[in-house]
């Protein structure tokens, strides 16, 4: 099984900074690809939840796996924030592959203090420890401000990409180092024929965005949109913030009319939006059903709670957030069995 190296850090082959990407004087509209989903037989939600929450949801698909149920053959995959990198990686490497690389790696700085390791993008660049849970503390902080004075869904949306689009003025280079940062994450780095979303918001409009294979989109370009929770991710002349702020860190409703919705939630299927706003993954799971499919929802046991939330950027917490979710997984695979197959 080990065949991948210590930790997720590939040659990347399609490493174009971002300020060589053709830019014209005025953004362009996004086409959001959510308007052309068919229907079909079994969708797989692959919900955010940082860094801890990219290795549960590596360590459960392989879990699974490993007891012989292979839900990445999904007719559709639906990644958000650290969901879209777990997405991404389960393009290139098998489960087994990817989780032995977590459990291998240990979290390291180079000397110019850049995260290298295969943490998910954060709000700034990811650190362990005390100084990961500080970092955070203070975005939720930050961001928890915003949503109390917005009014709306699409106010805090745009609310939140203003806020971004100043950060990312004030970050000179910041969307070129974090292209880099996440192609190395990547074993491979195209998109697959098989049908695969990657969710985020428009900075300058707070429109939802669903980008896929046929949006003129780079692979790692959409993912670092999906997971860019601090500064605006530019692509183009466009910028982009965290798909988690579409509606919730997991976007399930982007399965409506498929028959059977598998969502994997480190963050449990929580919401910081207002319950009357009706974001949260428990009303799209209601719709979901209304609508016929049928839906199983996994969230981490509460054993491991402790591995999320404000530990989700602790890079030392990530084999240990990988094993929960492979340990889950394999307990898991017989009661999924009947309903995914």
């Amino acid at each position: 099984m080990n065949t991948t190296p210590s930790s997720l850090h590939f040659t990347a082959t399609s490493d174009r900074p971002v300020s060589d990407h053709p830019v014209s004087h005025q953004p362009q509209p996004t086409v959001d690809a959510s308007q052309r989903v068919p229907a079909g037989e079994r969708a797989l939600i692959l919900g955010g939840g940082g860094s801890t929450g990219n290795a549960w949801l590596i360590g459960i698909i392989a879990g699974l796996f490993d007891a012989g149920l292979d839900v990445t053959a999904a007719d559709l995959t639906v990644g958000t924030s650290a969901g879209s990198t777990a997405a991404a990686q389960l393009m290139g490497a098998t489960p087994d592959e990817l989780f032995d690389a977590v459990l291998a790696a240990a979290p390291r700085k180079p000397a110019g203090g850049a995260d290298t390791d295969s943490a998910p993008p954060a709000p700034a660049q990811p650190v362990s420890g005390r100084n990961g849970a500080r970092s955070v503390t203070d975005h939720m902080e930050r961001t928890g401000k915003i949503l109390e004075d917005s009014t709306s869904m699409a106010d805090m949306r745009r609310r939140m990409g203003a806020a971004a689009m100043d950060m990312a003025s004030a970050m000179e280079g910041s969307s070129a180092r974090w292209r880099t940062t996440v192609a190395a994450r990547l074993p491979h780095q195209e998109w697959p024929e098989r049908l695969v979303l990657l969710t985020a918001v428009d900075a300058r409009t707070g429109d939802p965005v669903v980008f896929d294979r046929h949006s003129g989109v780079d692979l790692v370009d959409a993912v670092a949109a999906s997971c860019a929770s601090g500064f605006a991710y530019g692509i183009g002349s466009n910028h982009y913030i965290d798909g988690g702020y579409r509606s919730n860190a997991d976007n399930a409703d982007l399965a409506a009319g498929y028959s059977r919705v598998l969502v994997l939630s480190p963050f449990g299927g929580r919401t910081r939006t207002p319950l009357e706003w009706n974001m949260h993954l428990s009303a799209q799971v209601d719709q979901l059903r209304r609508s016929g499919s049928r839906v199983e929802t996994v969230f981490p046991e509460s054993e491991a709670e402790h591995l999320f939330g404000v530990n989700a950027m602790d890079l030392s917490l990530r084999p240990a957030a990988a094993q929960a979710g492979f340990d889950q997984g394999k307990s898991l695979a017989g009661p999924l069995n009947a309903f995914w197959r």
